[in-house]
């Protein structure tokens, strides 16, 4: 019975079968690819030309978005690699396709290196000034390597290191565009990630309970009611940066009022709707999962968008 159940999980993962190449996509992990909508910001929010005045400035950052999409997947086949034996023992990792036994390895890793090889010519030619490709190597060395491999077992640099990485792809959608990002965008960023990190890192410990420092020996040094304070620090802290962003940024009207003060509410519910998905709905593990399946939640971020783009097109600055 061992034997059938080897042969059959080897034939699973045979390369280039129809399953193992499904399982590659899962473990590309597409729906994770809405986190990279943050290199779009700075469009939004920073001082330089319109995207509606110069369409080629939206392709250019649309051609940034699917970069990082690929260099995202790229990383995570790798953290899938490293964490194999890890993901095994979580009550849901273990169901992703290189710890159930249903990816090939091989073809795992084969493909995050082809899709590295194709990422850095297409990020060189949409800026050929290499900003972008450069910010991009950044993001790969930090989120792919030190973190994959270090980082992510150093307390509060693992949640820091989450942040990082929202904060570099939003500095990406600047430099492909050649436009001075706001430092208070770089702020608000960081903190949202932050935000997001906490949340899933106390959706782990509460998951896996006594068992969590058998999965990730980091999640010890954690306990819940320290990260509901570091949680509470920083919602007050997103509040009061996109508040800031919203008075100071350059592409929206500042009279009669700075027009973007009438997006702060949308941050906000948007905020505490997504603690009362963690603390009463036990969320906050897949953050991508709640904006999509959570109505009230994305509704609002879908309001905040349209009536951001609203501002900026009928009251130009």
């Amino acid at each position: 019975m061992k034997d059938f159940s080897s042969s059959q999980s080897i034939q699973q993962a045979a390369p280039l079968s129809v399953q193992s190449l499904r399982a590659l996509v899962r473990t590309m992990r597409p729906r994770q690819w809405i986190k990279n909508v943050f290199v779009f910001a700075a469009i939004a929010f920073s001082e330089g030309r319109l995207w509606y005045t110069e369409p080629s400035q939206l392709l250019r950052v649309i051609g940034a978005f699917i970069a990082f999409c690929m260099a995202a997947s790229a990383i995570y086949l790798l953290n899938d690699l490293v964490d194999i034996e890890k993901d095994r023992a979580h009550p849901k990792k273990r169901h992703r396709p290189l710890a159930a036994g249903l990816l090939s390895p091989t073809l795992a890793a084969v493909a995050a290196a082809l899709l590295m090889i194709i990422v850095f010519p297409l990020a060189i030619w949409l800026d050929h000034d290499l900003d972008f490709a450069i910010v991009l190597a950044v993001y790969v060395i930090v989120q792919g390597f030190l973190y994959s491999f270090w980082l992510k077992n150093i307390v509060i640099f693992d949640i820091l290191i989450i942040a990082a990485g929202f904060i570099l792809r939003a500095i990406a959608g600047a430099a492909v565009i050649d436009i001075v990002i706001t430092p208070w965008l770089i702020v608000c960023m960081g903190l949202l990630a932050l935000f997001l990190g906490i949340g899933k890192r106390r959706h782990e410990l509460k998951l896996l309970e006594d068992g969590a420092g058998n999965h990730r020996r980091i999640l010890e040094e954690y306990s819940i009611p320290l990260l509901d304070q570091m949680q509470a620090i920083v919602t007050a802290s997103i509040v009061m940066a996109y508040s800031m962003t919203a008075f100071s940024a350059p592409v929206a009207p500042q009279e009669p009022f700075p027009m973007l003060m009438i997006t702060i509410p949308f941050v906000v519910y948007a905020i505490f709707r997504y603690l009362y998905l963690i603390h009463q709905r036990d969320g906050g593990g897949a953050p991508e999962d709640l904006v999509l399946q959570d109505r009230p939640l994305a509704l609002s971020i879908v309001l905040w968008g349209i009536t951001v783009l609203g501002i900026l097109i009928i009251f130009p600055s």
